[in-house]
């Protein structure tokens, strides 16, 4: 079955949506759907996609974790097996060099809620619902919550939602500055797909450089990140898109970058 499906929509078809669509689980991922997400993130890495929003068919539900029914009696062996697609899963997300935006109505739990932290924004309605709580189920999370969170809310904020394992709504969560805007669930899509469009009107290459550098200089020593820095920045100095952006200006023009 096809549980995960993408598009390309917005200004120009620039920008790649893409939809999990299991409502009767409440979005779950089992094995399968683990897959076709890797699946569609290669396809997207490999397109002239720009910016990327990780939706949910279901209003009630962005994604409620892993599949604890398919999970039921399996074996160490199979377990182990799950969790390496699980990891690949979160990983092809993450490892997009496209921005990647999370719009999360209703719950967002589990390994749901680490699907959300893979992604570089997350925008949420006001019906929005985090949680990590693995530790109310006997384990931790394994897809990344732990190193995540921390990245997004003070340390102390994130121990507490990890130690309780406690449900976080919508208004709690951005006054913590979890989220980078809380919308109305009616004009949550349409803001989403108003802001990756104003990404994909950049050039695409400076964007994805910028993601790589944010991402690989997070926690590191100044004196290497500054020279690490410098790096990603000659990377975007011979690009057409880089003389384009000149002329455009000079010219007082919007520029047409191509991603070259």
């Amino acid at each position: 079955m096809v549980f995960v499906e993408w598009e390309r929509i917005g200004a120009n078809n620039h920008t790649g949506k893409i939809t999990l669509n299991r409502p009767e689980a409440r979005n779950a991922f089992n094995t399968d759907m683990g897959k076709q997400i890797v699946d569609i993130c290669e396809q997207i890495e490999k397109s002239d996609v720009r910016a990327v929003l990780l939706t949910s068919a279901d209003s009630k539900a962005f994604c409620s974790g892993a599949d604890l029914k398919e999970r039921n009696g399996i074996t160490d062996e199979e377990f182990q097996r799950h969790h390496e697609i699980f990891a690949d899963m979160f990983q092809s997300i993450a490892d997009l060099p496209q921005p990647v935006i999370a719009v999360v109505d209703g719950y967002a739990l589990a390994g749901g809620f680490e699907l959300a932290l893979n992604c570089d924004m997350i925008l949420a309605s006001e019906n929005a619902v985090f949680g990590l709580p693995e530790v109310t189920r006997g384990i931790m999370p394994g897809g990344g919550g732990s190193r995540l969170l921390q990245r997004r809310v003070p340390v102390h904020i994130a121990k507490e939602w990890l130690f309780t394992g406690r449900l976080v709504k919508a208004e709690e969560a951005n006054q913590i500055r979890l989220i980078n805007e809380l919308v109305d669930s009616s004009d949550l899509l349409d803001r989403a797909i108003e802001l990756a469009d104003i990404i994909a009107k950049n050039a695409p290459f400076a964007v994805h450089n910028c993601k790589t550098s944010i991402n690989d200089l997070y926690g590191m020593h100044d004196s290497e990140a500054r020279e690490k820095e410098d790096i990603y920045y000659s990377r975007c100095l011979d690009t057409q898109d880089r003389f384009e952006g000149i002329r455009a200006f000079v010219e007082k023009r919007e520029p047409v970058f191509t991603g070259k």
